[in-house]
């Protein structure tokens, strides 16, 4: 985490510019984290959600996924540290907002494979294609493995792939 001159240096602001606007670090980390969420949300609208196939709105979902995690990933990584030492509580409501998002997305460009799905099947299943599709998985894949965007992508369809039930056939005949 940059110091609070690091930050205003970046800025091109003063340090008490800064603590001008916001009480504390912490306060600066959840305005930054607010923005970050809005702006991941404005630039990822859901696309082919009700009007395409199966592996459209797979690699759809995927590639969406994968722009958000590559823009937000350092962001992510300084919310999570900084989330247990938050008294307020604000940056794990974040952080619990972030993966909420996340899963509502899946449950809406998945919702033909979900909808035959019981309960507690369907919630386990969001479980884990949350986990998969989590930034971590991501810069894993990325910082570790060497992937290229594409590269990581294909791994994620198919992964997301064997994970799904199979698509009722009236909904993926349109």
């Amino acid at each position: 985490m940059p110091t609070a001159v690091q930050i205003a240096e970046r800025a091109g602001y003063s340090v008490r510019s800064i603590f001008e606007r916001f009480p504390d670090l912490n306060a600066l980390r959840v305005a930054a984290t607010d923005y970050s969420l809005a702006q991941a949300l404005a630039l990822a609208p859901p696309r082919h959600a009700a009007s395409a196939d199966r592996s459209t709105r797979v690699r759809s979902q995927v590639e969406t996924r994968a722009h958000t995690c590559e823009r937000g990933v350092a962001l992510w990584r300084v919310l999570l540290r900084f989330a247990d030492q938050d008294e307020t509580g604000q940056l794990k409501a974040r952080v619990a907002r972030g993966r909420d998002t996340t899963v509502k997305r899946m449950e809406l460009m998945y919702k033909p494979e979900l909808s035959g799905m019981a309960d507690e099947d369907r919630r386990q299943l969001l479980i884990a294609l949350e986990a998969l599709t989590d930034m971590e998985s991501w810069a894993r894949m990325r910082e570790l493995h060497g992937l290229s965007f594409e590269e990581a992508c294909d791994v994620w369809v198919h992964a997301i792939e064997r994970l799904l039930p199979a698509t009722p056939v009236a909904a993926d005949a349109r």
